[in-house]
């Protein structure tokens, strides 16, 4: 009988040292619009878009961060999100805290807050740098979308994040890229081993649930955000609420959210992978 072995793993791109002058220059010269730096979670992302901002700033192109993470955008739900406010320090930041914790919010709502942003930020001769995981959200403003007929203009973002971008369903024809979409984007995505994520993962959930985690989702509990509302956020807000009904034990808590984050993670990083067999250029950086 055959011995069946399990695939080994997508090995991962080559790091790339990114020239800041170049790109600099670029953004001078108006061959350049935006930058997007992204990645899985716990890779860095917000870090190196800071100090790619204060490194712009000193060549004397002042940057503004826009936020691509689908549920930064709820106040009240900043341990579990990872928001790390202080992080961005003197550096602005947009499309976070714009909605109340318990609403729905989608991609439409983001294309209308992000185009806002955007426009702001360039009518004041600064660089935007979308910053996120959220792929759907990213192709939704670099590509773009066509809300009215709900047909994808670039290529097709499923929302389960499982089935990445792919050649075959890409469009044929470019003039179907929307003219308020932002084409001229420079992506950057941060590398981190998957053992080294996984090992963050773990680490960093650790110090969320020291930090009050569970504690910020029982006060949303407490004030009418329903139970099956924070389930659906998912990740954080979903295991804990399930921990908070009785339904997991402490150490169950940590165990399926630490695998369930896990494979979030990995899902992201395959779908980023699945822009660049459509097209996409990532310049792929250690942090």
């Amino acid at each position: 009988m055959p011995k069946f072995r399990k695939p080994l793993p997508a090995e991962l791109p080559d790091p790339e040292t990114i020239d800041v002058q170049a790109l600099s220059d670029e953004l001078k010269a108006g061959s350049l619009d935006m930058i997007c730096v992204l990645g899985p979670t716990a890779s860095g992302k917000t870090r190196y878009a800071v100090r790619l901002a204060r490194e712009l700033a000193a060549l004397g192109l002042p940057a503004e961060i826009i936020s691509a993470d689908s549920r930064q955008v709820y106040r009240g739900m900043d341990i579990g999100t990872g928001k790390d406010l202080a992080e961005y320090g003197e550096i602005p930041y947009h499309v976070i805290d714009v909605r109340e914790a318990g609403t729905q919010y989608n991609v439409y709502d983001f294309t209308q807050d992000f185009r806002s942003a955007y426009e702001d930020i360039r009518s004041r001769g600064c660089v935007p740098i979308l910053c996120g995981g959220t792929g759907l959200y990213i192709n939704a403003v670099t590509a773009g979308y066509d809300f009215r007929s709900h047909k994808p203009l670039s290529v097709p973002a499923p929302d389960n994040g499982k089935a990445p971008f792919s050649a075959e369903n890409a469009p044929s024809d470019d003039s179907a890229v929307r003219s308020d979409a932002v084409p001229r984007t420079f992506f950057i995505g941060t590398l981190v081993s998957r053992e080294l994520r996984n090992a963050r993962i773990d680490a960093r959930l650790r110090a969320r649930l020291q930090e009050g985690m569970t504690n910020e989702i029982r006060g949303l509990l407490e004030r009418g955000v329903p139970a099956e509302t924070l389930i659906g956020y998912g990740l954080e807000y979903k295991y804990v609420t399930l921990f908070l009904q009785g339904e997991l034990s402490e150490q169950e808590l940590f165990e399926k959210l630490s695998i369930a984050i896990h494979q979030f993670a990995k899902r992201q990083m395959t779908w980023f992978r699945g822009m660049e067999r459509s097209g996409v250029r990532i310049h792929w950086v250690e942090v």
